[in-house]
């Protein structure tokens, strides 16, 4: 294949997607008191829980810099032409440091091709992107069509979340203790989406488990046109059962003719914490 893809540790992809395209990642890093840990490779899933557990803390994460990018890049063969997906700017500088790390290569050869997209979304959202990747490529995409065609697929692409616990905010500072103890107390459960400059928002806060699973579920009827032809990716965190209950009964109400079930890694569980559950599909 002359089409290099390349993401980062943000998403989460199924091995077998990752190994049939031989997809890059580079890691972010995730900083425990006690010590730097690279997503992926010194830092798998296991661990990670083990270590949240043990310190009672979540990481904070950081970008890969520009000369990790950089170095990736290098290590591609000249004559692959290279598409790297990247986490939503909007939060995370690896998109940044992942474009100066191309311009960093560029200097040094100038005929490399490489194209740098943000995508405005990240776990399972960038999985359903490389899933359409592999399927225009198998159709004889060239390279500068697969890249307009996934420019135009990012503005369409719905990512929604809803969280079980808000432990994992609470621990890692961006949800004050009394209001996690009042959530917590009234069973209040937090639906989310990425807006369409990537962001995360809250959309809704339901009380009850059934209620907020059953509006996460509804929503995917104001987003998407239709789904007849469209497949839908979900991860989730530490809870296959529950997840497994949900796609079915996501299935049972809309069309989809296909899905990708993944565990998401340890950056995405940093923010979502245990049962989290997020989904994405093409909304036109």
């Amino acid at each position: 294949m002359t089409i290099q893809l390349m993401t980062d540790s943000s998403a989460d992809l199924p091995v077998l997607l990752k190994n049939k395209l031989h997809v890059e990642i580079v890691p972010l890093y995730l900083h425990f008191s006690d010590g730097q840990y690279t997503c992926g490779q010194t830092m798998n899933i296991e661990l990670f829980h083990q270590k949240v557990k043990k310190l009672g803390e979540v990481p904070r994460s950081a970008a890969p810099s520009p000369s990790d990018f950089y170095e990736a890049y290098k290590k591609i063969s000249p004559e692959k032409k290279i598409l790297m997906l990247s986490i939503s700017s909007e939060i995370s500088s690896t998109y940044a440091n992942a474009v100066t790390g191309k311009n960093m290569l560029l200097e040094e050869e100038p005929d490399r091709v490489i194209e740098v997209l943000n995508t405005k979304t990240a776990s399972c959202g960038i999985c359903l992107l490389i899933h359409e990747a592999n399927k225009k490529i198998e159709e004889g995409y060239q390279f500068n069509e697969l890249v307009n065609h996934l420019t135009e697929r990012i503005e369409q692409t719905a990512t929604l979340f809803v969280l079980k616990s808000l432990d994992n905010l609470v621990l890692g500072g961006r949800l004050e203790k009394i209001k996690g103890k009042i959530a917590k107390t009234l069973n209040i459960k937090v639906l989310m989406k990425a807006t369409e400059k990537g962001a995360i928002d809250v959309v809704e806060k339901v009380r009850g488990e059934k209620k907020s699973l059953q509006r996460f579920i509804d929503q995917i009827g104001e987003y998407a046109e239709d789904t007849e032809n469209k497949i839908i990716t979900m991860t989730y965190c530490r809870d296959k059962d529950r997840a497994l209950n949900v796609l079915e009964k996501i299935r049972s109400k809309y069309a989809f003719y296909d899905d990708i079930l993944e565990e998401s890694g340890p950056l995405i569980s940093t923010y979502g914490g245990e049962g989290a559950l997020v989904i994405s599909f093409f909304k036109k």
